[in-house]
């Protein structure tokens, strides 16, 4: 699925309408995440930060180089994970926002030195630790502070930075339990967090997948021109249906394997996937979308979020 035409999928800050920014981290895949920005009369609108200090320094820079002098008030976190949220103590002076489930996720995050010190597990170790090397270990972790939302909503809020108004929905649980959408309706951009992944199979952390397919159609529902997504291109209402169809493949397809008594691993691994979806990135994160999925139907053994981890660590070291 590729994304819209008019803006290139390359690293750096792209210019979506007169008053909007997609800043986008190519591969896209674990930890090189999106944001957008809002530009309103003297004032900004941050959508998200970055997984390092070092890559919001990145990202603030090319924030200061487009709009000199404009400051970012507001930084609105669309969900717990780190790569969306742990560079947002480089921004003390701003009100940050996000759902209140997302401030209390926090807490249940892997912590950056925890994820640090798996990614420099010596090789061999375990399937678990090879894949964290592999992903995360060219990441510098260091002095990270957590920094919840300290304004938080339930629902929806409104936010108007500089005249420009923006739309905060809550539609988590579902990649995260507080995922949020930012809609900015006089400019037809949406900036989806990782309630969108493009070319790339999902992470879902927590689902259920109902929930987030729910949530696609609410963005589809917008009608907007840009929709910008947590990681991959830009893309367009069409392409969030593309990936509604995909939460609705999976989910037809686990709850099938679910009822034949299959293990989720290996449900997830047999899944014969058409096309587009087949040529996506990442393949073995449907063994974490199979085990919501049958986590929502009662499977103890997918329970266990590191258990989980592990037989996805295992998926990918057997991928051709």
């Amino acid at each position: 699925m590729c994304g819209m035409g008019e803006i290139e999928y390359q690293a750096g800050l792209h210019r979506l309408t007169g008053n909007t920014y997609a800043y986008l981290q190519p591969p896209g895949t674990w930890g090189f995440s999106n944001c957008g920005l809002v530009v309103g009369e003297g004032e900004a609108l941050l959508v998200d930060t970055q997984f390092t200090l070092p890559l919001t320094r990145r990202l603030l820079a090319a924030v200061e180089e487009a709009v000199p002098g404009v400051p970012v008030t507001t930084v609105v976190t669309t969900h717990a994970n780190g790569d969306h949220a742990w560079g947002t103590q480089l921004l003390p002076d701003a009100v940050t926002m996000g759902s209140e489930a997302t401030a209390h996720g926090m807490a249940d995050e892997i912590p950056p030195q925890a994820l640090s010190a798996l990614a420099r597990s010596p090789e061999g170790a375990s399937p678990l630790g090879d894949y964290a090397r592999r992903f995360f270990g060219h990441f510098d972790f260091d002095g990270i502070v957590l920094t919840p939302p300290a304004k938080t909503f339930t629902g929806e809020a409104e936010v108007t930075v500089g005249g420009i108004p923006a739309q905060l929905i809550e539609v988590g649980p579902a990649h995260t339990s507080g995922d949020v959408i930012v809609h900015v309706p006089g400019e037809g951009v949406l900036f989806a967090g990782d309630i969108l992944f493009i070319d790339d199979h999902p992470v879902m952390w927590t689902g259920p997948v109902r929930n987030w397919i729910a949530a696609c159609e609410r963005i589809a529902a917008t009608g907007a021109e840009f929709v910008v997504p947590g990681h991959g291109p830009v893309t367009d209402v069409a392409g969030v249906l593309v990936f509604r169809d995909y939460l609705a493949y999976l989910d037809e397809h686990a709850r099938e394997s679910f009822r034949r008594g299959l293990r989720y691993w290996e449900a997830a691994m047999a899944l014969a996937l058409p096309e587009p979806f087949a040529s996506w990135g990442h393949r073995e994160r449907v063994v974490m979308s199979f085990a919501a999925i049958y986590r929502e139907l009662g499977d103890r053994d997918a329970a266990d979020p590191m258990a989980v981890l592990h037989r996805t660590a295992e998926a990918y070291q057997r991928l051709p």
